[in-house]
């Protein structure tokens, strides 16, 4: 068994099962009072782009495997639902032994991904199936759209420095420690929040707070304290008073005895207008011949905010960005959710299952299904193909072949594609037996996976606005499940 402990943060009460719907309980009660516990197969997937956006950030997915390791019912969970009045006294001893003990599937941490394909795939009992849904919609949801927003924040940056500030206003304890992880994958620099530091071995950053300034007799007096006992990692906050008339002329007193002897510094806005100061700010430290002082900047800042300055070239080198990143800002959730795809026939083979919806964005596709990532002969990503994942008769992408890809819900719509690049598949088995098949990557080297797969997409998938729309498409084998289990079920009303 693999422990990724030092890697995710402990935010789902201990890994307590009890950490789930009520609906999964009741229902979990219904299955076993049924004897209806066979295996089952459920996907995650999303069905929208977040801050309509182009791609997303898969995150979340090493947080997620730690937590169904220890998730289970302790003797005091198992008194709580005692005392609710509703479970049977045999069921709750069927708790008390609970593990998950099935398998799983997922892209790698750090990918790009699109709506409706399948991020992560469940295959066990049908009991623990639906225990564990709650617990891993919140994991890989929340950290899904954090490292989202952050990845937009970077890219609007012009891939600068970013740092998160965030913890004051994240939801939570968890929240916070959630958001940071994910805004590190993301493509943050560091983060203020210290835990985090040390729980995942982000880089920790801070400035000084208005408070500071505010606490000495005069702000020169308050820069010289803080220069003289970190004379090397100094960033003067100059909009305590007055950033032009005061802020930066104390910054630049004390910033040339730092110069002097050989030590470099930072200033940092956070009020006011950010491009008219910073242009004046810069003007004035080159003017002292202080050319390498860094700007860095905060105050609400969001990627719109964050391109609209970096494309009017204000002289911005380090970006402090809060509020807006740890909490989704404009976006309150990630549209993740969890179906049932494949359920025992009864003979021990899976048969493909299907939501049928009145909104018909909202039908699943049927079936244990595997995503192909398309690329052409430069690396660069082409389309996502969703197939059906059958050993007995493969529905497989190969380089190669000229293949029908089809539109997902319009049955009419589909393009002819040669494959000349690679086709990956993106689902890989994580769990077997209840185990962590191999030490997932660092947050290192997740981050770094993020980088590399945004190089790999076209700059119309990643602009801020009206972002062009990757094509996530199914095999004709695929399709003709669906159709038919649509007419099936259309003959029977």
């Amino acid at each position: 068994m693999i422990d990724n402990k030092t890697e995710t943060p402990d935010n789902c009460g201990g890994c307590s099962a009890l950490f789930t719907d009520f609906y999964s309980l009741t229902m979990a009660q219904g299955y076993w009072k049924k004897n209806m516990n066979s295996r089952a197969v459920f996907e995650m997937f999303y069905r929208r782009q977040p801050f309509g956006g182009g791609f997303s950030i898969f995150a979340g997915l090493g947080s997620l495997l730690e937590k169904l390791q220890g998730f289970s019912f302790s003797p005091e969970d198992l008194d709580y639902l005692r005392g609710l009045g509703i479970f049977e006294e045999a069921f709750l001893g069927y708790l008390g032994d609970f593990r998950f003990t099935g398998s799983l599937w997922a892209a790698d941490e750090g990918s790009v991904v699109f709506p409706n394909e399948p991020l992560v795939r469940i295959d066990s009992g049908l009991i623990e199936c639906q225990i564990i849904e709650g617990m891993l919609l919140n994991t890989i949801n929340f950290q899904s759209l954090i490292a989202t927003k952050t990845a937009r924040v970077w890219l609007a940056s012009g891939k600068g420095a970013v740092m998160e500030f965030g913890l004051r206003r994240a939801q939570g304890a968890d929240g916070a420690m959630s958001a940071s992880r994910a805004a590190y994958i993301g493509g943050v620099a560091g983060t203020s929040n210290v835990l985090a530091g040390k729980e995942f071995g982000i880089p920790v950053l801070g400035t000084m707070a208005h408070s500071w300034v505010m606490a000495f007799p005069s702000e020169e007096e308050a820069f010289q304290a803080y220069a003289d006992m970190y004379p090397d990692k100094t960033v003067f906050l100059i909009d305590t008073y007055d950033t032009l008339k005061s802020g930066i002329l104390n910054a630049v007193k004390v910033g040339k005895k730092l110069a002097g002897k050989g030590k470099n510094f930072g200033v940092r806005l956070d009020s006011g207008d950010i491009h008219y100061l910073s242009i004046e700010v810069r003007k004035i430290l080159d003017a002292a011949g202080l050319h390498k002082a860094a700007i860095s900047v905060s105050n609400d800042l969001d990627e719109s905010i964050i391109q609209t300055l970096t494309n009017a070239g204000a002289p911005v080198n380090v970006w402090g960005v809060g509020t807006q990143m740890v909490t989704g800002g404009t976006e309150a959730a990630f549209t993740g959710v969890y179906k049932l795809a494949a359920r025992d026939d009864g003979t021990g083979r899976l048969e493909a299952a299907m939501k049928f919806s009145d909104n018909p964005e909202k039908t699943t596709n049927p079936g244990v299904k595997q995503v192909w990532r398309i690329r052409d002969s430069q690396g660069m990503l082409v389309a996502d193909v969703l197939s059906l994942e059958d050993s007995e008769n493969p529905d497989i992408v190969e380089k190669g072949n000229t293949y029908a890809f089809w539109h997902p819900s319009a049955d009419y719509r589909h393009f002819t594609h040669t494959v000349e690049g690679s086709a990956e598949p993106l689902l890989r088995k994580r769990m077997e037996n209840g185990n962590v098949l191999a030490k997932e990557p660092s947050l290192e080297d997740i981050r770094a996976r993020v980088r590399q797969e945004l190089e790999s997409l076209d700059q119309s998938y990643k602009r801020i606005l009206n972002p062009h729309i990757y094509k996530v498409s199914v095999t004709g084998k695929l399709r003709e499940l669906k159709l038919e289990l649509i007419r099936n079920f259309l003959g029977d009303l």
